[in-house]
C-alpha cells in the first residue's frame, strides 16, 4: 500500500454529500433517546427546547461557516484556533477534539443497545467493534465511498421519520400536550441546554473540508441547510411524540420515538422507528470517524503530531495511518463505563463552537491579510458575543468533574505542545497580529498571509495567468507625503526602467504627454496611467499608494490609488486585458479601504489577484 507524506485530500464531495454528513452526524440520541429525559424536565414544551438549543447553535454553525468558506481546510475547529489563537491552543484543542468525536462515535454505536434488543440477543459490544471494523475499511476504501454510503443511510432515515410526522399528526390529542409548559419557562430554558448536544454533529462537516468541491460556497449551504432542517425536524418530531403518548409513558422513556410509533401505528411502526435508530446510530458513527480521522492528519501536517499520521494513500486518497488509529481509540473504549467521558465530549463540543466564535472575532480584529471568506456570518460581533455568553452557561450546566477533566485535557494538550511540537514548527496566529495591532508593534514575518494566500488558491482553483504573473512581480511605490503628478511619474519611471529596457526620462516624458492628452483618473482617489513605449514583447506594471495623495492637474482631489502599465505596441490586445482585469480588480468588495490598509507589498498584490474572478492565458 503506497503512501505519500504530506498528501493532498481530494476534493469529492458535493452540496448533498455536505448536508448528509451534517444531517446525519445530528440525528442519533438527540431524538431518539433524549426527548424523554427531556420531556420528564420540561412537559410537552420540550419540543420548543429542542428549537431553542437549534437557534442556539446557530451561531456557532454561522461562525464556522464563515471560517471553513476562508480556510477549507482538514481538521475543522483545530486549523481555526491554531491561525487564529496559536500553535499551544490548536494543540489542545486538536487532541480534545479528535478524543471527543471518538468517544461520541463510540457512544453512538453502544446507543444501538437500546433498539438491537428488539431484534437479536447478541453482544452489543462485539456488534459495535464489529461495525468499527467495517467503518474503518470503508472510510479507508475513499471520502466518495463513505460519503455514498452515508447519504444512503440518511435518505432511508428522513424518510422514516417524514412517515412518522405524517401517520403521528393525525394521532394527535390536544390534551397531552396542554397546558404546554407546566414546569414553568426556566425548565424549558434549562432543558435547552440540556438537549443541545443533539446540534453537536453539524460541525463535524468542517473537519473534511479540504475534499469538499468549492468549499467557499458549498459548506456554508451544506451546514446551514442541515441546520435549519433538523431543527425543524426534531421539533415537529418531539411536539408529535408528546401528543400521541401520556407523560406518564413519555417521561424518561429511553425509546420514545419507539413508543409513539407502537401507540398510533401498532408493533409495525415501532419496528420501523427501531430500523430509523439504527440507521441514524450508525449514520452517527460513520459521519465521526470521518470528521475524527482528519484532526491528526492537519496536526501532524503542522508538525505537532509525528509525521506518519498525515500520510495519504495514493491510490485510495485517505490518511489511512488515522483512520486506523482513531477506530482503535473507538474500540479501546467500547468496554468503559461511557456516561461521564461522553458529558465530558459533549463539553468539548460546546466548547467548540465558543471557540468558533471567538476565532472569528480575532480573524476579523486582527485584519489578517488573505482573511477572505466567501460567506460572512450575520450580525458580527453581537451574533458572536451572544453564542460565547450562551455556550458558557451550558458549560456551567455540564457539571464540575466534566469541566475538571476537560481543564486537564487541556494542559495535556499543552504539555504535548510544549514537549514536542514547539521545537518543530514556528506558526503565525492572529492573535499575535492583533496584539501587533492593539501595541502598534510592526510583525516582519508573514507566515499566516503566505499560508491563506495558497489556501484561497486552492479553494478558488486560481491557474495563475500571465496578468497575475506581472502583478506578482511589480515594483510597488509606498509614498507617506503628499506629492506632485510629475514628482510620482519621476519615481515611478525609475521603478519601470529596468523592467521595461528603457531610458527613466522617456518613460516620465511619455507618462507626463499621456496625461496632458487627457485625464487617467477613473474615479476619485483612483488613477490608471497607461502609455505605449518602443519595442515589442514589453509589458510591465506598477502599483501605487499615496497616503496624503497625489495631486493631479485636472482633479481637485488627491489621487490615493495607483495602477501603472507600460508596453510596447504589439502587446495592445495584452493590455486591454490586463485594463479589464484591473477594473474587475477594483470593482471588487471594498477595494479602497484593503488598499489603504494595505500592511505590505504582497498585501497590495493580493488585492488585485484575489479581486479577479476570470482569468486568461
Amino acid at each position: 500500500m503506497k503512501n505519500r507524506q504530506q498528501g493532498k485530500l481530494k476534493r469529492e464531495l458535493g452540496l448533498f454529500d455536505v448536508y448528509s454528513i451534517a444531517a446525519g452526524a445530528m440525528i442519533s440520541s438527540g431524538i431518539f433517546i433524549l426527548p424523554g429525559l427531556a420531556h420528564a424536565r420540561a412537559g410537552p414544551a420540550v419540543a420548543f427546547s429542542y428549537f431553542l438549543a437549534g437557534c442556539l447553535a446557530a451561531t456557532g454553525v454561522l461562525s464556522q461557516a464563515e471560517l471553513a468558506s476562508a480556510m477549507p481546510r482538514a481538521g475543522g475547529t483545530y486549523f481555526y484556533i491554531t491561525r487564529s489563537l496559536g500553535a499551544g491552543a490548536g494543540t489542545a484543542a486538536g487532541l480534545m477534539l479528535w478524543l471527543s468525536l471518538a468517544l461520541k462515535s463510540s457512544f453512538a454505536l453502544i446507543g444501538m443497545a437500546v433498539f438491537i434488543r428488539f431484534f437479536t440477543t447478541l453482544n452489543i459490544s462485539y456488534i459495535a467493534m464489529g461495525l468499527t471494523v467495517f467503518f474503518v475499511i470503508l472510510n479507508i476504501l475513499g471520502v466518495k465511498e463513505a460519503a455514498k454510503f452515508q447519504v444512503t443511510l440518511v435518505i432511508g432515515l428522513l424518510a422514516l421519520l417524514m412517515f412518522y410526522l405524517f401517520i403521528g399528526t393525525q394521532s394527535m390529542e390536544a390534551h397531552k400536550i396542554l397546558p404546554f409548559v407546566p414546569n414553568g419557562w426556566r425548565a424549558v430554558f434549562s432543558t435547552a441546554g440540556f438537549v443541545f448536544i443533539s446540534y453537536g454533529g453539524v460541525l463535524k462537516i468542517a473537519a473534511v473540508a479540504e475534499e469538499v468541491k468549492n468549499p467557499g460556497k458549498t459548506i456554508p449551504k451544506g451546514m446551514i441547510l442541515a441546520l435549519i432542517s433538523i431543527t425543524v425536524l426534531y421539533t415537529l418530531v418531539v411536539l408529535v411524540t408528546a401528543g400521541v403518548l401520556d407523560a406518564s409513558k413519555l417521561d424518561n422513556s429511553l425509546h420514545p420515538i419507539y413508543d409513539g410509533a407502537v401507540a398510533f401505528f401498532g408493533k409495525p411502526g415501532g419496528i420501523l422507528m427501531a430500523i430509523a435508530a439504527i440507521l441514524a446510530f450508525i449514520s452517527t458513527a460513520n459521519a465521526g470517524i470521518m470528521a475524527a480521522s482528519r484532526y491528526p492528519v492537519a496536526m501532524a501536517r503542522d508538525k505537532l503530531l509525528p509525521p506518519i499520521f498525515s500520510r495519504i494513500n495514493e491510490k485510495r486518497n485517505t490518511p489511512v495511518i488515522s483512520i486506523v488509529f482513531t477506530g482503535a481509540i473507538m474500540i479501546a473504549v467500547l468496554s468503559l463505563n461511557l456516561e461521564s467521558l461522553v458529558k465530558t465530549a459533549s463539553t468539548v463540543l460546546i466548547l467548540t463552537f465558543i471557540f468558533d466564535n471567538l476565532n472569528v472575532i480575532v480573524m476579523r480584529e486582527s485584519r489578517v491579510g488573505n482573511y477572505l471568506p466567501q460567506f460572512k456570518s450575520p450580525l458580527y460581533p453581537w451574533l458572536q458575543i451572544a453564542g460565547i455568553i450562551g455556550f458558557g452557561f451550558l458549560i456551567v450546566e455540564m457539571g464540575i468533574l466534566q469541566i475538571i477533566i476537560s481543564a486537564g485535557l487541556v494542559i495535556i494538550g499543552f504539555l504535548w505542545y510544549s514537549i514536542y511540537g514547539r521545537l518543530r514548527t514556528a506558526k503565525d496566529s492572529a492573535l499575535m497580529r492583533l496584539l501587533a495591532r492593539i501595541t502598534s508593534k510592526e510583525l516582519t514575518k508573514n507566515l499566516l498571509e503566505t499560508e491563506l494566500r495558497q489556501i484561497i488558491r486552492e479553494r478558488d482553483g486560481i491557474v495563475t495567468d500571465r496578468y497575475d504573473k506581472l502583478v506578482e512581480q511589480a515594483p510597488v511605490l509606498d509614498i507617506d507625503e503628499q506629492i506632485s503628478m510629475h514628482e510620482f511619474f519621476k519615481l515611478a519611471a525609475e521603478k519601470l526602467a529596468p523592467i521595461l529596457d528603457e531610458n527613466s526620462e522617456i518613460i516620465h516624458k511619455l507618462l507626463v504627454e499621456r496625461e496632458q492628452e487627457s485625464t487617467t483618473i477613473l474615479t476619485k482617489g483612483l488613477a490608471i496611467p497607461h502609455i505605449i513605449i518602443d519595442g515589442s514583447q514589453k509589458f510591465a506594471i506598477l502599483l501605487a499608494r499615496a497616503k496624503n495623495g497625489i495631486m493631479f492637474p485636472e482633479s481637485s482631489e488627491p489621487v490615493n490609488i495607483l495602477i501603472v502599465m507600460a508596453g510596447s505596441q504589439d502587446e495592445r490586445n495584452f493590455y486591454l486585458k490586463s485594463l479589464a482585469a484591473t477594473v474587475e480588480a477594483i470593482n471588487s468588495s471594498h477595494f479602497e479601504k484593503k488598499w489603504l490598509l494595505a500592511k505590505n507589498e504582497h498585501a497590495f498584490k493580493d488585492i488585485i489577484i484575489f479581486g479577479r474572478k476570470r482569468r486568461f492565458i
